[in-house]
């Protein structure tokens, strides 16, 4: 499976996670019971779907190894169009992150990703 997968988050909700050294999740993922994560053909569409119109959004990157390697394996499983999304089913510790960008909100409502992500989506 992919090698780095991400988050999106607001700098409040990610601001609180490095002040408590742990993600928990957004409330989304605290309803459902796992934290949601996307990969990177799924992430621009889970921007465009769930964040549309939001500023202050983050993209997070996590390496999988490290994740895996300091928690449970990640769950692979079928969501949107029947593709596999990654969950972890306990908190993130924050040592997975590789990365963190703001995405600025473009004038369409939509955030632009930075020009060295590699998305289809694009």
């Amino acid at each position: 499976m992919a090698e780095t997968i991400y988050k999106l988050a607001s700098r409040t909700l990610w601001n609180e996670a490095a002040a408590e050294g742990v993600f928990t999740g957004a409330p989304i993922d605290l309803e459902d019971g796992y934290i949601h994560f996307s990969t990177s053909e799924q992430v621009v569409e889970t921007a465009h779907k769930h964040f549309r119109d939001q500023s202050d959004i983050l993209l997070i990157s996590i390496s999988v190894e490290r994740l895996e390697d300091l928690t449970e394996p990640l769950v692979w499983e079928p969501s949107r169009g029947g593709a596999l999304f990654p969950h972890l089913y306990c908190p993130m510790p924050l040592e997975a992150v590789t990365d963190i960008e703001e995405l600025p909100l473009g004038e369409d409502g939509l955030h632009q990703f930075p020009i060295s992500f590699d998305s289809p989506s694009r």
